[in-house]
């Protein structure tokens, strides 16, 4: 029996209602599957049969696309065919590939009125004397190369199990440990970045405290950094070095003795309750497949529209993963220069990607196109859906810190680790992660939350989820109450409930700095 097609998951309100395909736009030319669909089965809406095997998130041709044409969906460009597509046929990597096309940037046409809602919600934040609001309260012990990884690490580590009992309100002594700092210039944009980005964490709200510590011989010198960056040593703020302080013994010895210190001040908190606009949520997709821009990514659009209405902040990122789709943003840009200055950043990664003998339809993953997804153009469209329907109020560098509220744009590489990295650098004090192929990531000092694009994922891998948006496709939850859902468990999250992630004790390893230029 033929399957009704739907203009609109919002649109699904019953199980038996979900249909064998969803049209997302009336001029779409390809339909996606919401499951596996045999040979021969008809499509309502379309001329034909199913020509061959589609499987689930994949899309079939809703109508005959001659050669060279482009395709749409989300009533938006994806590709274009390569040859002839029959109605019926599956389009995919073998008939559908991306070509530059010009977008109309339209800068500010769809500006609309702010809304603020009449009672304002609060959560139960910790507040720092400086008066910035924390969602989580570690004591962070950071290194400035990767010569003192190990000893910050095994600083840490002695601090695992029982060790803070006595301390119930510090959520724990974390290591914050990465690769670089050496090996590179001592001036210029890459060591730059570097210090932006150590800098961020080294002030940021969810630590009570840190312990800064160096070799003493790298590139990216303590003294130098905490120089550049404006940064004292203080009660909160301690730093040194291997070779000062005596080797690795003496200095884990010493660091630890350093962190016992820190704990008596660091306990002294409690949580209390603060506005929602003290909340700043930093928005991820990885591992994303055909539903990602169907159920998760607008839900969790929709949430970011309820947390910017009550003052908060959200960061799209991965510029990568919102080119083709950046035309949607400047649209809503609050003004003509924040529109510019985020082509500006479409047209950097055009560079960049051309001086590397690169290109940007390099992404999608190839985890990404075993779940449906094309080119980039088709993933940035459902990527840009996370930043939901809110003005674009202003653009920044990688890891600078966000000074906005509102729906914001930070410029980062698409890898997850990396783009995260920047916007807890920037001051995220959240981040919410889309998932269709089940990525599983923490990134402490910030709580991660996972949310799932489909139910068959969610139900296998439901340690590491915390929120099923499959149910969309389900017919269980229309988009809008999804993102009700979501925004309800933010508010939880940043009140200090745990994310699946922090159970399993995620969050240190993913520390991942954009680095640019050679290693020399």
């Amino acid at each position: 029996m033929a399957q009704e097609i739907l203009i609109s998951p919002d649109s699904i309100t019953t199980r038996s209602a979900l249909p064998l395909a969803l049209r997302l736009g009336p001029d779409d030319d390809v339909l996606i599957a919401t499951r596996d669909i045999a040979p021969g089965s008809a499509l309502p809406g379309a001329p034909g049969v199913v020509a061959a095997s589609i499987p689930a998130g994949h899309k079939v041709a809703a109508r005959d696309i001659p050669a060279n044409a482009p395709v749409r969906r989300y009533n938006q460009v994806i590709g274009f065919a390569t040859r002839d597509i029959r109605a019926g046929e599956h389009v995919h990597l073998h008939n559908l590939a991306m070509r530059d096309f010009e977008r109309d940037y339209a800068f500010c046409a769809d500006l609309r009125a702010d809304s603020r809602p009449d009672a304002a919600l609060t959560f139960n934040g910790i507040v720092r004397p400086d008066g910035r609001v924390a969602t989580r309260n570690y004591i962070g012990v950071i290194s400035s190369v990767n010569c003192s990884a190990t000893v910050c690490r095994q600083i840490a580590d002695a601090f695992r199990g029982d060790a803070l009992s006595a301390y119930p309100n510090v959520d724990g002594v974390v290591s914050i440990t990465h690769k670089a700092g050496c090996g590179m210039a001592s001036q210029g944009e890459a060591i730059d970045l570097l210090r932006r980005v150590t800098a961020g964490y080294l002030r940021h709200p969810n630590f009570a405290a840190v312990l800064f510590i160096g070799l003493g011989c790298e590139s990216n010198q303590v003294s130098a950094l905490l120089g550049a960056e404006s940064l004292v040593e203080s009660d909160r703020l301690r730093a040194m070095t291997i070779q000062e302080t005596g080797g690795t013994r003496s200095t884990i010895q010493r660091g630890i003795e350093l962190v016992r210190e820190l704990l008596p001040a660091a306990n002294a908190v409690q949580r209390e309750p603060v506005p929602v606009s003290h909340i700043t949520v930093g928005l991820q997709c990885g591992g994303s497949d055909g539903y990602s821009g169907i159920t998760a990514n607008p839900a969790l659009g929709a949430a970011m529209d309820l947390l910017v209405a009550h003052g908060g902040t959200a960061i799209l990122s991965e510029t990568p993963e919102i080119y083709g789709a950046e035309h949607l943003l400047t649209r809503r840009a609050v003004s003509r220069e924040v529109g510019e200055k985020l082509v500006g950043r479409i047209r950097w990664w055009e560079g960049y990607t051309s001086r590397l003998g690169g290109e940007m339809n390099n992404n999608p993953s190839p985890g990404n196109k075993a779940g449906g997804l094309t080119t980039i153009l088709e993933k940035s469209l459902g990527a840009v859906a996370k930043a939901g329907t809110s003005n674009l109020a202003d653009v920044f560098e990688y890891a600078q810190p966000v000074t906005s509220h509102g729906l914001v744009f930070m410029d980062t590489p698409g890898y997850d680790p990396v783009s995260a990295t920047g916007q807890v650098a920037g001051g995220a004090n959240v981040i919410c992660f889309t998932t269709g192929r089940g990525s599983v990531y923490g990134c402490k000092p910030s709580p991660s939350l996972k949310l799932a694009t489909n139910s068959a994922m969610y139900r296998r891998m439901t340690e590491d989820m915390d929120i099923n948006c499959g149910a969309i496709l389900d017919g269980e939850l229309t988009v809008q109450q999804a993102g009700e859902q979501i925004f309800r468990r933010i508010v939880e999250v940043a009140s200090g409930a745990r994310t699946k992630s922090e159970e399993h004790g995620m969050g240190e390893d993913e520390f991942a700095p954009w680095i640019l230029g050679p290693t020399m």
